[in-house]
C-alpha cells in the first residue's frame, strides 16, 4: 500500500470547514504532523485539487482533539491554519468557527458522552490556552444538527451551538493593548492594537480611503490597499511583541466605519491575504471589545453600549454577527467574557489519504 490512511471527520463549523481529526491519529513531531495536513489538504496550488481543501483560507483548516489534560477542560482543542497556495502551516492562532464543531466532533468521536437534552463541553483551545464552555443539543441523549438558528454566511437554519469564552483576554500577547496604548500611529495609519481572544490591528476604514462597505471581491481587488495594509500589520505585529510577522496569520488586521444597517459598527477581517467572507468568531470578539473600549479608533463611529453585558451587533462583508460581552469599569475597562451562537454540521467521515513518502503512520 502506497498511501496512509488517517480517519477524519468533516465538518462545517461556523462559516469554516476542514478535517477534524483525534490528535493521536497524526504524528506528534509538528514538522512532519504540517507535511501531513499539507499532503491531506493539498496545500501549494489555488483549487487544492490533489487534496481536500476547498481553495479558500476559510476550507483549508484542521481541528485535531484529543481528551483534556487540563484538570478544568473535558476535551483539548489544537488548531491548524493551512494555506492555500504556499504549503505553510500556522500553529499559532486558533479559529473560533472551527471551534463551533469541537463539541459535536467530539460527540461523534467518542471522546465525550452526551448527557440530557443539552450536553456541555469545556474546550481548552491548546494554541493559545483558551477556554471556551459549548453547549449543544442532544435531545434524549442523541446528538442532532437539526434546528432554527440561522448564521450570516451560511444557508438553511440547524441547530445552535452556543459558546462561551472565558479568559479572553491577552491570550496571545500578554495584554489586552500589547502595545500598551488605546491608540497607535504606525505609517501615518491610527490604529488600536488589542489582543482578545485574537490578536488584531484595527484601523478606520476612512484613513484607507475606503468606506467600510465594500465586498469581500472588491477588496480582494484592491491591491494597493493590500500592500498598505501588509506593511502596517507587519509593523503594528512588531510593535505588539510578535517579532516579525510577515509569514504569520496573526495578527489579523480589521476596518471599522459606522454601522449602516442597524448594527453597532460595520467591520471587514482579513485573514490577513485575503477578505474574510464574513467575520472569524474570535475576531468578532476582539472588534466587539474594541467597539467596547472608550479610546479606541472607534470613538465616533456608534453609540458605544455602557451597560454589561453588551449586545454588540457587527456588519460584515455577508451579514450580521452578534456578539455578548461582559465587562467591567471598575478599574479601567476591562473585558471577562463573549459569548456568541454559531453552528456546525456533519459533511462526512471516513479516511484522507497521504502518501506513505510523506508519513508512514508509524
Amino acid at each position: 500500500m502506497t498511501q496512509t490512511a488517517i480517519p477524519y471527520l468533516f465538518m462545517r463549523g461556523g462559516t469554516s470547514k476542514g478535517p477534524y481529526f483525534r490528535r493521536s491519529d497524526l504524528p506528534e513531531d509538528l514538522d512532519t504532523l504540517a507535511e501531513v495536513l499539507i499532503a491531506a489538504l493539498g496545500s501549494g496550488q489555488s483549487l487544492n485539487i490533489d487534496g481536500i481543501g476547498g481553495g479558500a483560507a476559510v476550507t483549508t483548516k484542521v481541528a485535531m482533539l484529543s481528551i483534556s489534560e487540563d484538570d478544568w477542560a473535558d476535551i483539548d482543542y489544537f488548531f491548524a491554519q493551512v494555506s492555500v497556495d504556499d504549503k505553510l502551516v500556522d500553529f499559532k492562532p486558533t479559529c473560533g468557527n472551527i471551534l463551533s464543531g469541537v463539541a459535536p466532533a467530539a460527540i461523534e468521536m467518542g471522546l465525550f458522552v452526551p448527557q440530557g437534552d443539552e450536553t456541555e463541553i469545556r474546550i481548552r483551545a491548546v494554541n493559545t490556552g483558551a477556554r471556551v464552555v459549548a453547549k449543544v443539543n442532544t435531545p434524549e441523549g442523541e446528538l442532532t444538527y437539526e434546528g432554527d438558528a440561522e448564521i450570516a454566511g451560511v444557508p438553511g437554519h440547524s441547530a445552535p451551538v452556543q459558546l462561551s469564552f472565558m479568559g479572553v483576554v491577552g491570550s496571545a500577547t500578554g495584554a489586552f493593548l500589547p502595545t500598551g496604548n488605546l491608540r497607535d500611529t504606525v505609517q501615518g495609519v491610527e490604529l488600536t492594537c488589542m489582543d482578545v481572544a485574537m490578536p488584531m490591528v484595527i484601523a478606520r476604514a476612512a484613513d484607507f480611503g475606503l468606506t467600510g462597505y465594500e465586498s469581500a471581491e472588491e477588496l480582494d481587488a484592491n491591491h494597493t490597499f493590500f500592500d498598505r495594509m501588509g506593511a502596517v500589520r507587519i509593523e503594528a505585529g512588531d510593535r505588539m511583541g510578535m517579532g516579525d510577522v510577515s509569514k504569520s496569520v496573526t495578527p489579523k488586521f480589521g476596518l471599522v466605519a459606522p454601522a449602516k444597517e442597524g448594527g453597532t459598527l460595520a467591520v471587514r477581517y482579513f485573514m490577513p491575504w485575503k477578505t474574510h467572507p464574513t467575520m472569524a468568531v474570535t475576531g468578532a470578539q476582539c472588534m466587539a471589545s474594541c467597539a467596547l473600549t472608550p479610546g479606541t479608533v472607534a470613538d465616533g463611529l456608534l453609540d458605544r453600549p455602557t451597560a454589561s453585558p453588551a449586545e454588540v451587533v457587527l456588519e460584515h462583508a455577508s451579514g450580521e454577527i452578534d456578539v455578548l460581552v461582559d465587562f467591567s469599569t471598575t478599574d479601567g475597562f476591562s473585558v471577562d467574557a463573549a459569548g456568541l451562537v454559531r453552528t456546525a454540521r456533519k459533511l462526512a467521515d471516513g479516511h484522507v489519504y497521504v502518501p506513505q513518502s510523506v508519513w508512514n503512520g508509524s
